[in-house]
């Protein structure tokens, strides 16, 4: 479930990640860890790189941007984000409603607003709808 989802990568960003010496998990090999922290900061992170699809998580900032290659800036904004409101109420994408648990690479290299509206109760509709879901290697949908 999508909600699930926002909490636990809340969770892991909080209770696993600091500045001190040792402020993450395991190894950083090639970067992987602190990279997943940083995707994770912003509110989606790679689950399948080969895929081209994002998970999208709890974002920790209110604003912020990302120039991406080609120069086009990706803004995600996150209303009422705070520490107890972690649960993605709502969001959209350049205006339009999105409902999908999900970014596709190319929508985050096109830019534009990805915007977010957080709550502290997690919103267990948004994100379920089937066709909605993923990619998985899983036959069950």
């Amino acid at each position: 479930a999508p909600w699930k989802a926002q909490f636990h990568a809340r969770e892991v960003m909080r209770k696993l990640y600091s500045s001190a010496p040792d402020g993450y998990p395991g190894d950083e090999d090639n970067g992987q860890t602190s990279a997943w922290y940083v995707f994770s900061a912003l509110g989606f992170y790679p689950v399948t790189p080969t895929v081209g699809q994002y998970a999208i998580g709890s974002p920790l900032f209110r604003r912020t941007s990302v120039t991406m290659p080609g120069g086009k800036v990706l803004t995600i904004e996150a209303e009422n984000n705070s520490r107890d409101n972690v649960y993605i109420q709502s969001a959209t994408l350049n205006g339009t409603p999105y409902a999908k648990p999900w970014l596709s690479r190319e929508a985050l290299q096109a830019g534009g607003t990805l915007r977010f509206v957080m709550g502290p109760t997690p919103n267990k509709q948004w994100g379920t709808a089937t066709a909605d879901r993923p990619f998985s290697m899983s036959k069950a949908r």
